[in-house]
């Protein structure tokens, strides 16, 4: 049985990916300030948990670009030099694990053609990009040390309550089901969001890859390149719930990408994989699963 480390194992796609794998007959570990099973930073107890391990997921970091905006040195600490201390641990470990880093579409900034593909040149725009710009350097020059490296693209991962409750798609869903105003930050904002039913499915097909011995893959987008607004995310939200929560127009914050839509093709023609949840469907399921919750709780 072959071993596998997930950093971040108690974030949102750690906790999504973690039984499909188990139902692959991988064994997991998992190293995460949540469940104080370890500290990325901390150099020792990240060789701890490396040891032993024949891949790793490191999706541990500072996950939220306004949290990485109030602290930028810690962000820049965890997202960036904690993963190049991963892959120096790694290039020095007898196993040498494959690795597939986490990476996010922040690093592309504002594109002036939509879709993105993942040629585009990157140009992120603040500390949380910059940082996973950084991280895609060092995991594309780990190679030349002989490790297997591969890079995934997050786009907005969504679908599940139990979720940082700022976020955008959850703090919509629930707020309409509780009849609470819906903030927007930007009315007009395009993201692609992706469901995490969708995004732990296409982790798996990257391990599945890297576990055969692929070797070079190129950057991979897990998105379905469907465009939908803030404005039309909260509208979706309110029609689900049967809703009549009022929206609350905020001014956008200057540090935050604000269109993004990217090119699905290259994992489909490399994973056979895509999306099958759209973003309305998404977030039909996210409010009945608070409603659900809503229910339970008032019992």
């Amino acid at each position: 049985m072959k071993t596998l480390l997930i950093t971040g194992h108690q974030g949102l796609i750690g906790r999504h990916i973690s039984p499909l794998l188990e139902k692959k007959g991988y064994k997991i570990k998992g190293i995460d300030l949540k469940d104080n099973s370890g500290d990325i930073t901390n150099p020792s107890q990240l060789q701890d948990a490396i040891s032993g391990c024949h891949g790793i997921i490191h999706l541990a970091a500072v996950s939220r670009v306004v949290w990485a905006e109030k602290d930028p040195a810690k962000c820049w600490k965890t997202n960036a030099l904690a993963s190049q201390s991963l892959l120096k641990i790694v290039a020095g470990s007898s196993l040498k694990p494959w690795v597939l880093m986490a990476s996010s579409r922040e690093i592309y900034g504002e594109q002036n053609q939509l879709p993105v593909h993942e040629d585009a040149t990157l140009s992120p725009i603040n500390i949380y990009g910059a940082a996973k710009y950084f991280l895609e350097k060092e995991t594309l020059e780990a190679r030349n040390s002989g490790i297997n490296t591969a890079i995934v693209r997050f786009a907005n991962v969504y679908g599940c309550i139990d979720d940082h409750a700022d976020r955008v798609l959850p703090a919509f869903c629930r707020n309409a089901v509780e009849s609470k105003p819906l903030r927007i930050d930007g009315f007009d904002h395009l993201f692609d969001f992706t469901h995490i039913e969708d995004t732990a499915k296409g982790v798996l097909a990257l391990v599945e890859q890297l576990d055969v011995g692929e070797r070079n893959l190129p950057a991979i987008h897990l998105l379905p390149g469907i465009g939908t607004t803030l404005y039309e995310a909260a509208c979706h939200a309110l029609e689900s719930a049967g809703s009549v929560s009022k929206i609350n127009k905020s001014a956008s914050r200057d540090y935050d990408v604000s269109r993004f839509i990217g090119n699905p093709d290259r994992a489909y023609e490399l994973l056979g994989w895509k999306a099958h949840i759209t973003p309305k469907q998404g977030i039909n399921l996210l409010v009945k699963a608070f409603q659900t919750s809503l229910q339970g709780n008032s019992i």
